[in-house]
């Protein structure tokens, strides 16, 4: 996906794609098992959201947003070009990781490895979570403002819930 530039509201985001802007719209994205990942600065305004699928790339390198390993510093990256390469300091938000198809009680699902996953890398760059709507059996939509930071979570049948 291009780097958008433009306010407003911008269309879902698909599997293993990411959007990066820096303007007072969102970004959104409907997730099951996949996690969704939003980092932001909040003092330049620039937020990036991946639509992550898988926890390990395994060599594969396109769509970069469709990889754990490979999600995180794409999305870095196309965040420092869209500030023409000054320092971010970006905290994290996670959500999705459903347990959406495995049986009941499993506990290593591809949602779960997801979150471990990204966990462990943004742990590694020194990028702190803070906050987080992971796991349970429903999808998920998932819409992040740039203007704010927030993040809004919609689960049918439930509240929405503000990160």
């Amino acid at each position: 996906m291009e780097i958008l530039r433009k306010p407003g509201r911008l269309p879902s985001l698909p599997m293993g794609e990411i959007a990066v802007s820096q303007t007072s719209g969102s970004l959104r994205t409907l997730l099951g098992s996949c996690l969704g990942l939003a980092l932001y600065e909040q003092k330049l305004k620039l937020g990036a959201l991946a639509h992550i699928v898988l926890p390990a790339s395994l060599g594969r390198t396109d769509p970069p947003g469709k990889f754990a390993d490979t999600a995180v510093p794409a999305m870095i990256g196309r965040m420092r070009k869209l500030v023409d390469n000054r320092p971010v300091r970006l905290q994290a938000k996670l959500a999705g990781g459903a347990n959406m198809f495995a049986a009941a009680g499993a506990v290593n699902t591809v949602g779960s490895q997801n979150v471990s996953a990204i966990e462990r890398i943004l742990k590694e760059l020194g990028i702190p979570v803070v906050a987080r709507h992971c796991g349970g059996e429903q999808g998920r939509k998932m819409t992040f403002d740039l203007a704010t930071g927030l993040v809004t979570i919609e689960i049918v049948g439930a509240e929405i819930i503000t990160l």
